[in-house]
């Protein structure tokens, strides 16, 4: 059986500039066949909304719609329009984590109480209110992919409110896996490697663990956007049906390692 996306419909989030992990899984689930949706943070000046349409103009996305998932009624809006225009789809990339600068350096016990809320909010929340958006939508065999990083399991310095983000996201995986499976809907999450992006650029010292997985992972290399996009075209195709609550580490092989 080849890895054969034809027919699905791939519903992406979060995806910011070229350099996003988002951006690696939507082309890769475009070159396997999926037909491409695409979600976007609105802005007042509209200028984020154009950045990302030009930027996936190649993937011809036949959904380009706002959702801040920190408003309801924009999701629940969002998905009226997905409904209006797919009717059913097949795949949901949750592509989504913020954290307050200020929170990604120092000592967590430092967090602060409003940056607590939002980056388990943004972070982990809204898969949970995508998939329960997405749930009355998703075809039986459909699947939804995040993304997650060691920190969750880990302490990584600077990681901080991340890392306690990441592991509420990773147990919402299971529990989210264990209620939609019966309807035939796979939920998994892919453990990604540090890789220079936007996001990354906020954790202090990402340079210096990257530099560090290079030196210790088994490969002595980080992975690509390009890799991970492949990982994330796996668990959303037939090959993975069997395939829930799990978490995928596609990092090198830097997850084994110990002293």
């Amino acid at each position: 059986m080849l890895l054969d996306l034809t027919g699905k419909k791939a519903l992406v989030t979060g995806i910011a500039n070229n350099r996003s992990i988002a951006w690696g899984i939507a082309q890769q689930l475009h070159a396997a066949g999926a037909e491409i949706g695409v979600t976007y943070l609105p802005d007042e000046a509209g200028k984020f909304e154009k950045k990302v349409r030009t930027l996936v103009e190649p993937l011809n996305p036949t959904l380009f719609l706002p959702c801040n998932v920190q408003d309801d009624a924009q999701i629940a809006t969002t998905f009226e329009e997905v409904k209006a225009q797919w009717g059913n789809f097949d795949i949901l990339i949750h592509c989504l984590a913020f954290a307050n600068r200020d929170d990604l350096t120092g000592e967590f016990v430092n967090t602060s109480r409003d940056g607590f809320k939002m980056a388990l909010e943004i972070s982990s929340y809204s898969l949970t209110v995508l998939a329960q958006a997405a749930r009355p939508l998703l075809n039986a065999g459909g699947a939804i992919v995040t993304l997650t990083y060691l920190g969750g399991v880990k302490v990584i310095p600077n990681y901080n409110v991340m890392g306690v983000a990441k592991a509420a996201l990773e147990m919402s995986v299971r529990y989210l896996a264990a209620e939609l499976g019966p309807q035939n809907i796979r939920v998994n999450a892919i453990s990604a490697g540090p890789i220079r992006t936007l996001a990354s650029s906020a954790v202090g010292g990402i340079l210096d663990m990257i530099h560090h997985v290079e030196a210790i992972a088994p490969l002595r290399r980080t992975v690509t956007q390009t890799e991970v996009g492949n990982a994330a075209a796996f668990l959303c195709s037939d090959l993975a049906s069997g395939v829930t609550g799990q978490i995928l580490y596609v990092d090198s092989g830097y997850e084994i390692m110990g002293m």
